[in-house]
């Protein structure tokens, strides 16, 4: 172990079999975290539990679809009937698509993105949330990306998804903020993963234009400890935010509703 700042907390991870998800859930686990991870592929996510076990963490697989309520709702009383209430949930799961207009995109598809991005969060939040509520202590870090902030005229399926996810993230921190349960949306840059490292417009970029993995699961660790519950309903990147220096500048930021998805005059 690392070190055991989230020692005796229970986590989720959503999207857990590779990848962002992967390495969240190592780095909680590392934290000292007992860790849930869940995803369609049964046999991905025993290898993420193997990886953390093999390192001296604590973790179990569930399958799951997130944009089913009822599987949705079924592995939240499975994961608390294993290790108890749940502390901590990250909604990593996460689809995108590139190459296609608005309107030549196919209309399923573009719902289906909706559907994975913004649905999953909403019902594994909702089925987590009430626990969190009533106990008076959570936090709930959503995946979120800058094609939020940006317009994708070829991947608009993607950046509308993760930008409803940022108004969704501060819709909720500002619903449970008397409640002690804080809600992020974060960044985690651009990762080389199974999702990105074929994607062609990325194919040409320098080796250093991509950031390192670890630095998601280092941000998730320090927002899941609560050193940063100040900053509830805001977005960070993990790589070009410093966190210390948000934190200083905390008061400035919610004075002025830095941070977060708004009209500028």
């Amino acid at each position: 172990m690392q070190n055991n700042i989230l020692d005796g907390q229970v986590a989720l991870v959503t999207g857990g079999s590779r990848g962002i998800g992967r390495e969240v859930a190592r780095a909680l686990a590392m934290a000292g975290a007992k860790v849930a991870v869940t995803a369609r592929n049964a046999e991905k996510l025993e290898e993420t539990v193997q990886i953390i076990r093999d390192a001296g963490g604590e973790c179990s697989a569930f399958v799951m679809n997130v944009t089913d309520n009822t599987d949705v709702v079924n592995t939240v009383k499975k994961v608390t009937e294993t290790y108890g209430s749940i502390d901590i949930l990250v909604n990593n799961a996460g689809i995108g698509a590139l190459g296609e207009t608005p309107w030549n995109a196919d209309i399923d598809d573009w719902w289906h993105i909706q559907e994975v991005n913004v649905k999953g969060v909403f019902l594994c939040s909702r089925a987590i949330l009430p626990s969190m509520v009533e106990r008076g202590q959570g936090r709930i870090i959503n995946m979120g990306s800058y094609a939020s902030i940006n317009p994708s005229p070829m991947s608009s399926s993607y950046s509308v998804s993760k930008a409803a996810l940022v108004r969704l993230t501060d819709s909720t921190a500002e619903a449970v903020k008397e409640d002690g349960v804080s809600v992020f949306v974060i960044s985690p840059g651009l990762v080389k993963t199974d999702m990105t490292k074929d994607v062609p417009v990325f194919q040409d970029l320098p080796d250093d234009s991509w950031i390192p993995i670890e630095r998601c699961g280092e941000l998730c660790v320090r927002l899941a400890s609560g050193e940063a519950d100040k900053l509830t309903g805001r977005f960070i990147h993990a790589s070009e935010d410093d966190l210390d220096d948000l934190l200083a500048r905390a008061d400035e930021i919610i004075e002025n509703n830095l941070q977060t998805l708004g009209l500028v005059k």
